[in-house]
């Protein structure tokens, strides 16, 4: 008899769809990539129009004046295309600078805020991959600025917290609490100056953002506040097509974007899973206690080793060896936590919000795409002629001198959002991202073991309680659905453990199966109920 999930609890089924499928964190986003779809656009084109979309509909998750970064698998290849389109510091930043000006890495000040990466990764990524021109892509989402949309409950949430950011912005608030008003569900947002520009992006290309009047207005912005960033710093942003890294799991492949992201670092817990025995119950004690405890290594290890490779030396294929593995899992007590873990040398912030998007086409070209501010609304900074609002991602560099990590000049941060996707047999299995800043690597690697070790479907793993330690101050947060007789056992083990003052994180993904005699193959879903949105297909 199958296993099927309990019908009479609250929940929902896995989607199913025999031709093309979408998934993501907003409604208005999964419908606008299946019409893109069936407009005759691909897999990539979709992505792009969705997140287009969740820039204005979910502003505080991800906006044009962040990053992204994409895994894109065409069909009928074994090629994988990764492309990092995160944005740099300007030219003029550096640690000697703000020791000299006694400047530190706030969220509000305008050294958090990199140059935005998104829109150029956006353009390259649509022009050497995509079918439908940029400006068709973008026109939804244009729409939904200009003539508004209703907020969705968990945006509305995300709204309320963040009284004290919209205090700091008479700009930020001025668009996001219209007359003073702290928006409520199904209340319309406009945003006429973002609908703008986007309508200038659409008509004149990457460079309407990065050049002219927009980036003139982004740098006054920021100078205005104190920021060295330059015209030329804008004029200079591009992404790259980059290598994408990949380990074994379970009889498949699983790729990431190389750093300057934790794709890395996921890749690792995965090794690391490998080295440990499963056990029966993916919620016990003693499967809990042990990815605890890889985490903890996990992200010493991020925190050690992971920077912008242009300017560090990185040992991938050291870190991501079994021996390594190995070594790391070595240190683990199975019965003990250990917050003084020590992390093997080699040779050579808090959870925030991000947005994920999956398409998978007709003719099942994957895409995997991810797009963030970094915190809720970034930097709050707002360049008010434009609607643009600035991510603070520079928050992910260090200043010790000593880090590969420090920031200087022109210089990527060590990076947190980051795409996934699975090929086995020479196709692509799955796509799949998780939301949460910090958190993401633990979730590929929590996904994965839930899905290929405890056979649950894109759905039932993602709907399963989270927990992590904290990279910062090594506490575990739990989520509600672990119950407190479990956070007693875990505390008798050493976990200084509470539960989490929000969700841990968001998801999306989208599993091909290909059942005997079925080679285009099924199409699978599966959206986070922590987020408002749903996977679709037809």
């Amino acid at each position: 008899m199958p296993k099927y999930r309990n019908f009479e609890a609250p929940g929902r089924s896995a989607v199913y769809a025999p031709t093309a499928m979408a998934s993501t964190s907003q409604p208005l986003a999964t419908q606008t990539a299946l019409d893109i779809l069936k407009q005759g656009g691909n897999a990539l084109d979709a992505a792009i129009a969705a997140c287009a979309v969740q820039c204005v509909t979910e502003p505080q998750s991800t906006g044009i004046g962040g990053d992204c970064f994409c895994l894109y698998a065409p069909a009928g290849t074994n090629d994988v295309v990764a492309f990092n389109g995160s944005g740099r510091t300007p030219s003029g930043l550096s640690l000697d600078y703000l020791q000299k000006h006694q400047q530190t890495l706030q969220r509000t000040s305008p050294h958090s805020v990199i140059v935005p990466g998104a829109i150029d990764a956006w353009s390259q990524l649509n022009a050497d991959h995509g079918r439908l021109p940029l400006g068709d892509l973008l026109q939804p989402a244009i729409g939904y600025a200009l003539e508004g949309f209703p907020l969705t409950p968990r945006v509305a949430r995300d709204f309320a917290k963040q009284d004290e950011l919209f205090t700091s912005s008479a700009e930020l608030s001025g668009i996001f609490r219209p007359d003073g008003r702290r928006l409520a569900a199904g209340d319309r947002l406009v945003q006429t100056a973002l609908g703008n520009t986007l309508g200038k992006i659409a008509t004149q290309g990457r460079d309407a953002f990065y050049r002219g009047e927009v980036a003139e207005d982004m740098v006054n912005t920021l100078s205005t506040l104190g920021g060295v960033h330059t015209l030329d710093d804008f004029a200079a942003a591009r992404g790259d097509y980059v290598d994408p890294i990949s380990v074994d799991f379970r009889g498949r492949t699983v790729f990431e974007c190389p750093p300057n992201g934790q794709g890395l670092i996921a890749l690792l817990l995965l090794n690391m899973m490998s080295e440990l025995e499963v056990d029966d119950n993916m919620l016990s004690v003693d499967r809990i206690h042990l990815e605890l405890e890889a985490c903890r290594l996990a992200y010493g290890v991020r925190d050690r080793y992971i920077a912008d490779p242009a300017h560090a030396s990185i040992a991938v294929d050291e870190l991501l060896s079994p021996e390594y593995a190995k070594q790391l899992c070595s240190q683990i007590d199975r019965k003990r936590a250990n917050e003084a873990l020590s992390i093997p040398p080699v040779q050579g912030a808090a959870h925030q919000d991000t947005v994920y998007i999956t398409v998978v086409d007709e003719e099942r070209n994957s895409c995997s795409f991810i797009n963030t501010l970094f915190w809720p609304f970034g930097s709050g900074i707002t360049a008010a002629k434009s609607g643009v609002v600035f991510t603070n991602r520079a928050e992910g560099f260090v200043l010790d001198p000593k880090s590969p990590n420090c920031i200087a000049p022109a210089k990527r941060p060590l990076h947190t959002i980051i795409p996934g996707l699975v090929r086995a047999n020479g196709k692509t299995e799955m796509s799949f991202g998780v939301m949460g800043g910090e958190y993401q690597a633990m979730g590929h690697m929590q996904f994965l073991t839930r899905v290929y070790d405890y056979d649950q479907d894109v759905q039932q793993a993602q709907d399963l309680p989270r927990f992590m330690v904290s990279p910062f101050d090594g506490a575990v947060e739990v989520e509600s659905g672990i119950d407190t007789c479990m956070l007693q056992q875990l505390a008798e083990r050493g976990h200084r453990v509470a539960y989490a003052e929000n969700p841990i994180g968001g998801s999306q993904a989208i599993s091909i199966s290909y059942p005997a005699g079925d080679d285009a193959g099924i199409l699978s879903g599966g959206s986070d109920p922590r987020k408002d949105g749903h996977a679709a297909g037809y």
